[in-house]
């Protein structure tokens, strides 16, 4: 027998008057259960057939259809397999039919018995649904079917003929108990249909209908409380559009939050961790509640302002006269005359912070009786606080504008210093730039090695000028006080390793002069600002290996220098330092003639920032020299770290960023 690809239109064709509606999954799902359970609650042994698309719609009701096949041995489950289903006699039969079959795309279940017959015929309709998140967490719940149900036992038992002949085609050899079920359903035909108790099915039908009722209501109050939510942040938003003034924005948001909540007093106020009391300025008041306007609000005496502080999370109480909490801390809670006398009943406290810093609280109370506070209601306090915080530190920002303009202006009196003195050292390598481009441009037949040439000197003087910015920046913020120093106690030895490992990498594909290291591990440890240190080190260990031939050597030292100080010297065997001139490397853009200068490149700051940040650690820095070709040393001293005891120092972080710096 030929059929279409569907068994829907093999079904329509059969029997045109009948006219497919549409069904939701959720539809189908009660009429397909409701069926089910009119087999179970029934007496006869009807033919069951159940085609459930795939493996895993049939995995969740695998046990229903073990209950139905103690019922009845004529039950035939169809789906396409995914793991471990396939063709089985056991308890009932299953069909494990081709993935790519239409079936695949259908949703069947068809029962008939001697006084009961009921199909359900149905085809999937693909939909295109939004992108939303929320609509893609209940996609299953809109899925879409068209098809047909029905009592008619004229219908159910065409149905059943289809499916039994697609059952026949996957598994041939049921052929005698296929053709037992066709014998079945022809001594059914003059049956009385549906002669049996409807209970079980309109029990079914009317749970569904229920649950389907309570979760529409629970929809409903879910898109009430966020539209009530959006609302009121998109209110406080535009007051932060209009003003960047706090006391106005924190007017319009005292205001709609305690509408919203409906409470008795609802209170926004700026504060510190640090503060000790506060005056209210802010307030919301319902009808005879007393106001807080003016008054002096007592927070280092306050308990749930305290732990709110710690914790920075909200903190609130349903009941101040019952509340276990508030009675174990009754001794430092406000005196009961105090929570009396200003009505609170329920309180409620959510903190304003921004990047862990504290700006303000939000308070609500409740004064004629206790309050159990909702998730839905704690959440909007929570929007409205985190929008109060980013208006706040837009405020913040704004009144600190007039500062930032004379920093500015600072600024802008230090830009002819930094050019008087940049400009001598710009001058020179942008020169080398435009004369190697204007070669390049203007002598286009220029031989390939001349114009390598020609690029490798732009690209160098080009990095020089970078360094030169990089380190002028450095220098300046040194130079400034600006720097917030981390001093802690830490072992020579690794920062030592770590400065070599960034000259490595920094240096990576060059080739560097032998490097030992003589640094014992017991020396003890040195007060210092791990970061900075590494820098100077850095530094320090990239010029010897600059001023140092290949088959040079350099090499570091660390020992004790006696007192409290501990010594490092940077050794090579490199070009050396005059020594008329061992103390001027140290200013700034000092560098050698101009011949040195275009074989090592550098910027002339390097030194100069080392004696800043050596200065600043309580050490010194100087240099020694033979001569000429005679290599040198690099000597700096830095105290060691007070202690009473040996303790393991604190490991330093070779992180990307300090890593990064110290290749600077």
């Amino acid at each position: 027998m030929s059929h279409s690809p569907s068994l829907l239109e093999d079904l329509l064709q059969a029997l045109p008057e009948l006219r497919p509606q549409m069904y939701f999954k959720p539809s189908l799902t009660a009429l397909s259960h409701a069926m089910e359970d009119q087999v179970l609650a029934g007496t006869d042994q009807p033919i069951v057939i159940a085609n459930f698309q795939r493996e895993r719609f049939y995995r969740q009701e695998a046990r229903r259809y073990l209950r139905i096949s103690q019922r009845t041995n004529q039950v035939y489950v169809l789906a396409a397999p995914e793991t471990d289903f396939a063709n089985r006699s056991e308890h009932y039969e299953t069909i494990a039919f081709n993935p790519t079959d239409a079936l695949a795309q259908e949703w069947h279940l068809v029962v008939i018995g001697v006084h009961y017959a009921a199909c359900l015929i149905c085809r999937e309709r693909q939909i295109v649904l939004p992108s939303d998140v929320s609509i893609q967490v209940a996609a299953d719940q809109l899925r879409r079917f068209e098809g047909i149900w029905s009592f008619e036992r004229k219908t159910a038992r065409q149905a059943a003929i289809l499916l039994l002949d697609r059952i026949l085609e996957y598994r041939p050899e049921l052929a005698e108990k296929i053709t037992q079920a066709k014998t079945m359903l022809g001594r059914q035909t003059k049956a009385k249909a549906n002669a049996v108790n409807p209970g079980p099915f309109a029990e079914r039908l009317i749970t569904y209908l229920q649950a389907g009722q309570y979760k529409l209501l629970k929809a409903y109050r879910s898109i009430t409380a966020q539209e009530r939510k959006e609302r009121l942040v998109n209110l406080i938003t535009s007051a932060v559009r209009r003003s960047l003034n706090p006391d106005e924005i924190l007017t319009v948001a005292v205001k709609e939050l305690g509408q919203a909540l409906q409470a008795c007093r609802c209170l926004i106020y700026r504060c510190k961790e640090t503060d000790t009391t506060v005056t209210i300025q802010h307030e919301y008041l319902g009808d005879g509640v007393v106001s807080l306007v003016g008054e002096r609000w007592n927070l280092a005496e306050n308990p749930l302002f305290q732990r709110v502080v710690q914790h920075q999370e909200r903190l609130y109480v349903n009941d101040t006269r019952t509340d276990p909490w508030v009675l174990k801390e009754e001794e430092v809670m406000p005196p009961r005359s105090l929570l009396q006398q200003w009505q609170i009943a329920s309180w409620l406290m959510v903190p304003v912070i921004h990047q862990s810093r504290l700006l303000g609280m939000v308070e609500v109370h409740f004064c004629s009786s206790a309050c159990n506070w909702s998730e839905d209601n704690l959440e909007l306090v929570d929007a409205i606080a985190t929008q109060i915080g980013i208006a706040l530190i837009q405020a913040e920002a704004y009144a600190n504008l007039e500062d930032l303009n004379q920093q500015l202006e600072a600024l802008d009196r230090t830009r002819s210093n930094l050019i008087a003195i940049t400009g001598h050292e710009l001058r020179t390598p942008l020169s080398t730039i435009q004369v190697c481009l204007e070669s390049l441009a203007s002598e286009p037949d220029m031989p390939p090695e001349l114009r390598q040439v020609m690029l490798q000197s732009a690209l160098a003087d080009a990095e020089r000028m970078r360094n030169l910015v990089q380190d002028f920046l450095t220098l300046s913020q040194l130079e400034s006080g600006r720097v917030e120093w981390h001093l802690e106690p830490l072992p020579i030895r690794e920062c030592v390793d770590l400065a070599l490992s960034s000259l490595r990498i920094h240096q990576q594909g060059a080739s560097l002069p032998a490097i030992t290291i003589d640094v014992p591990l017991d020396l003890p440890l040195v007060q210092a600002d791990g970061e900075w240190l590494v820098e100077v080190l850095s530094k320090l260990l990239d010029n010897a290996c600059k001023f140092t031939d290949s088959a040079g050597q350099v090499q570091v030292e660390a020992q004790m220098n006696g007192g409290n100080l501990l010594e490092v010297t940077i050794s090579d065997t490199g070009r050396g330092i005059e020594p008329n001139r061992l103390e001027v490397i140290f200013d700034r853009f000092y560098q050698e003639e101009g011949a040195l200068r275009r074989t090592t490149g550098g910027t002339g700051l390097g030194l100069a920032i080392c004696r800043q940040i050596i200065t600043r650690l309580g050490g010194q820095i100087w240099a020694e020299s033979a001569g000429k070709d005679q290599g040198s040393q690099f000597h700096i001293t830095l105290p060691i770290a007070q202690t009473e005891e040996d303790e393991k120092a604190p490991s330093i972080r070779s992180d990307r960023r300090k890593v990064n710096k110290a290749k600077r």
